[in-house]
């Protein structure tokens, strides 16, 4: 019975590390991600604003 227990307290303790360092990997992976994204969005956006800067464009209804 001693062995049962101290195996599943094992099992549990593999279990629990293995599920934090995949869950850590895809935290790691969707901040680099939104870093990476978030640096592409300000640079489109200052290109866009150098680029049109001479010519202002309006909605014609």
């Amino acid at each position: 019975m001693f062995w049962k227990i101290v195996g599943g307290l094992i099992l549990a303790w593999v279990a629990f590390m293995v599920l934090g360092s995949v869950l850590g990997f895809l935290v790691k992976a969707v901040f680099w991600i939104a870093v990476i994204g978030g640096a592409v969005f300000l640079g489109t956006a200052a290109y866009g604003a150098i680029k049109g800067k001479g010519a202002s464009k309006q909605l014609r209804r």
